[in-house]
C-alpha cells in the first residue's frame, strides 16, 4: 500500500504528502527503568455502539480502555487516572470515574511494579450548587473515601466548586489542610491553570500566580509527610522551576507542563536539595508519544541526556500543536493519534468531542507524529487519514 496522501492546506488547497517508514522505537522486551517518575495522564476509549445519547452520557469501552493502560506501563510508566485527560468534568462523571479507578487498580494487580495514581475531586458537585467550602470539604472526602476504600493513591484534584466559593487564600487553606490530614498515605496535588479549564482562574485565591504559589507552598509546609508532590499545570517554565527550588525537601515537583516538558524533566542541576534540580512528570501528552518518552527517559536513566533531547525534541512540536488554544480540546488530539496507531479501532469521543477540531489541526497532527517517528504502521495510518479526509469532503 502506498504511504502517500492528499493533505489540505490552509490556504484551501492540498498537498501530497508521504509518511517515513515505521517507527523506530519498538517495545521493549519488559518495562524500562527510568531515575524520574514519570505517569502519563491516560485517555479513555468511548464505546461508540452503546444505546446512549454521548453528549449526555458516558458510555466506555473497558477491555480497550485497560488494554491503553497496559500499554503505558509495559513501557514504564505510572498511569495517572481519571484526570482530564480522561475527559473527567468533561463527559466523564464521577460515578464511571470511580468504576474507571476500580478497574484499572485491579489491572495493576497483575503487572510487578505497576504504579497508579488516582483523581480525587468534586466533579459530582455541581459547581453552581456549592454554597460554602464545607460543601466543597464535603464533596472531596466522598471522593477521597471512595478511593482509598479501593487501595488507591490520590491525586488531588483541582475543583470548580472551591473555586466559585472560595473568597481568598484561607478558604484554599482550610479545605486542603482538611483533606491532607485525613489522607492515609501522601498525596499528589494538582493545579490546573485556566487555559486547561477556565473555570479554575484565581485558584489559590488569587489571580496572580506568585501568590497563588505562596499559598500551596504554605499549604503544603503546613502538612508535612503528607505531600508526595504537585503537579502545576500552567504552561510556564519560569514559574514551575521557581516552585520547584522552594519545595521541602522530598516533595517532588511533577510538570504538567506539556510545551516544555523535555527541559523541564532534564533538569538543571541548580538547587540545595535533588527535588530542586528536576521534574518528575504527570502528563497527558505522554499517551501519545509513549513509545518516544520511554525511550528517552531510559537513555537519560543512562546518563545519556543527547539521546534524550535528540528524542524528545520532534515530540514537543507536536505537543504544542496538540496542546494549543483552546488547549481543553487537546484530548481530541490525544485520541486521533491513539485511532491513527491502531490502539483503538475508531475515532469516537465521549461527548462526541471528536469534533471538536478541524481536519487542519488533525492533518497537521499526522505531519508531526510522522517527524517525530511516532506513526507505528504508517499503511494503517495513511487508510485511516484517507477516511477521515473524505468524511470531510477532501479525497485523499
Amino acid at each position: 500500500m502506498t504511504l502517500s496522501l492528499r493533505l489540505p492546506l490552509a490556504s484551501g488547497a492540498t498537498e501530497v504528502y508521504r509518511l517515513r517508514e515505521a517507527s523506530a522505537f519498538a517495545a521493549p522486551g519488559r518495562p524500562p527503568r527510568f531515575d524520574r517518575i514519570a505517569y502519563s495522564a491516560a485517555h479513555v476509549v468511548a464505546d461508540p455502539r452503546a444505546a446512549t445519547n454521548p453528549w449526555l452520557a458516558a458510555a466506555l469501552d473497558w477491555d480497550a480502555t485497560i488494554a491503553c493502560r497496559q500499554r503505558l506501563w509495559s513501557l514504564g510508566f505510572g498511569v495517572a487516572e481519571a484526570m482530564d485527560t480522561a475527559q473527567r468534568g468533561m463527559g466523564l462523571d464521577w460515578p464511571t470515574s470511580l468504576e474507571l479507578i476500580r478497574r484499572t487498580l485491579d489491572a495493576a494487580k497483575g503487572v510487578p511494579g505497576a504504579l497508579v495514581a488516582a483523581g480525587c475531586g468534586t466533579d459530582h458537585l455541581e459547581a453552581e450548587a456549592a454554597r460554602h467550602v464545607d460543601d466543597v470539604i464535603r464533596a472531596y472526602e466522598e471522593q477521597m473515601a471512595a478511593i482509598e476504600a479501593l487501595g488507591g493513591k490520590l491525586i488531588v484534584m483541582a475543583s470548580r466548586a472551591l473555586a466559585r466559593v472560595a473568597t481568598g487564600p484561607a478558604d484554599y487553606e482550610r479545605v486542603y489542610d482538611r483533606i491532607l490530614m485525613q489522607s492515609r498515605q501522601p498525596v499528589i496535588l494538582h493545579w490546573l491553570g485556566d487555559m486547561f479549564d477556565p473555570a479554575l482562574a484565581g485558584y489559590w485565591g488569587s489571580d496572580d500566580t506568585d501568590r497563588a504559589m505562596a499559598t500551596a507552598l504554605g499549604v503544603i509546609a503546613a502538612n508535612p509527610g503528607k505531600v508526595d508532590g504537585i503537579k502545576i499545570s500552567l504552561l510556564d517554565k519560569d514559574k514551575e522551576i521557581a516552585m520547584r527550588r522552594r519545595l521541602p525537601q522530598g516533595v517532588r515537583m511533577y510538570t504538567g507542563d506539556d510545551f516544555n516538558y523535555a527541559e523541564l524533566i532534564a533538569g538543571d542541576g541548580v538547587g540545595a536539595a535533588a527535588n530542586h534540580r528536576h521534574s518528575d512528570a504527570l502528563l497527558g501528552i505522554f499517551d501519545a508519544i509513549a513509545p518516544a518518552a520511554s525511550a528517552a527517559l531510559a537513555a537519560l536513566a543512562a546518563g545519556d541526556k543527547q539521546r534524550f533531547h535528540a528524542i524528545l525534541a520532534p515530540t514537543v512540536s507536536l505537543s504544542r500543536h496538540v496542546f494549543q488554544a483552546p488547549t481543553r480540546f487537546y484530548k481530541t488530539g490525544i485520541i486521533f493519534l491513539s485511532w491513527l496507531a491502531g490502539h483503538q479501532s475508531h475515532f469516537t469521543m465521549v461527548g462526541g468531542q471528536q469534533s471538536a477540531r478541524s481536519i487542519l489541526h488533525f492533518s497537521e497532527a499526522l505531519r508531526l507524529a510522522d517527524a517525530a517517528g511516532l506513526i507505528e504502521r504508517p499503511e494503517l495510518a495513511v487508510e485511516r487519514m484517507t477516511h477521515l479526509l473524505a468524511l470531510h469532503g477532501i479525497d485523499g
